[in-house]
């Protein structure tokens, strides 16, 4: 047996594990850190049969979104750094999904492309996220759904907006 499966796991987190006043931002935090554990990610892609591992659904969830971008910016994107980056664009460069092109802007830069293949799997990434948050609601009505889409898209909105006064100001109170 693999000494992964014996390794005890971390228990699920809820709200309450963070202790923010906000109610809210307690349930969120549990959230990210549910959806952005790369072990949890892991373990959903391994029993759903995907050969690419997590960092590499990451690197074409957004390599689709946002097109071709520098191994740096990729970088930053994914929290990461340089030689982690060079590893998972070798293996997507080896399974044919992702190809180095010269940067316009910049001759002695690269950039990373998408491959027709690369594009097609990156799709199927978004399928999955799709299943996942299908799997999620199940149980919800479609009115529930409708609402809570809503008031998540204005919540990003309001969120984007206050991000970028705060990296203006920090954390100050408005003034």
């Amino acid at each position: 047996m693999d000494s992964d499966e014996t390794a005890p796991r971390p228990r699920a987190r809820v709200g309450s594990d963070f202790p923010y006043r906000s109610e809210l931002l307690s349930h969120l935090s549990a959230l990210i850190l549910l959806w952005e554990t790369p072990a949890v990610q892991g373990q959903i892609l391994a029993r759903s049969g995907e050969t690419l591992d997590q960092p590499a659904h990451q690197a074409l969830r957004h390599l689709l979104a946002w097109g071709s971008m520098r191994p740096t910016v990729l970088a930053e994107v994914l929290g990461t750094g340089a030689s982690h980056v060079s590893k998972i664009v070798r293996r997507l460069e080896a399974d044919g999904l992702v190809r180095r092109t010269p940067d316009p802007s910049d001759r002695r830069a690269t950039l990373i492309a998408l491959t027709e293949e690369g594009e097609e799997a990156a799709r199927g990434v978004y399928a999955l996220g799709d299943r996942m948050i299908t799997e999620v609601l199940q149980k919800w009505s479609a009115a529930d759904v409708d609402r809570y889409t809503r008031l998540t898209a204005r919540f990003v909105e309001d969120a984007i907006a206050a991000s970028e006064r705060m990296v203006e100001r920090g954390l100050l109170p408005p003034g």
